[in-house]
């Protein structure tokens, strides 16, 4: 669910339309990424914007995880279309998106 841009590439220095190329682009329009944080032993849940800010306030050696590791693997589980999930005896950890409404701030209203 995204709409679909097509980019126009310029290849060589000749003016026709044939040196043009286009490059049909996937985006994702008004979702954001969450990372779910569920700390087993004490069941409580922290949400995130991107594993960065998780790792701003938990430590690897607490969650038993280097954050270049947590990119690793949901690199690996996306790329194979599984669910991002990371589990171990200490945490759960999700990555998902969260859906949010297209904002109009800035827009000048039509008279």
């Amino acid at each position: 669910m995204g709409c679909v841009l097509t980019q126009l590439f310029y290849l060589n220095s000749g003016h026709k339309i044939s040196n043009f190329v286009a490059i049909k682009t996937n985006i994702r329009m008004a979702n954001r990424n969450v990372i779910l944080l569920h700390i087993l032993e004490s069941d409580t849940y922290e949400f995130y914007g991107s594993p960065a800010s998780l790792f701003d306030k938990h430590e690897a050696n607490e969650l038993l995880i280097a954050q270049t590791s947590l990119n690793n693997h949901f690199s690996k589980m996306a790329a194979q279309g599984k669910e991002l999930v990371y589990r171990n005896a200490y945490c759960e950890i999700r990555k998902g998106e969260v859906y949010v409404k297209p904002s109009t701030r800035g827009r000048k209203k039509e008279a």
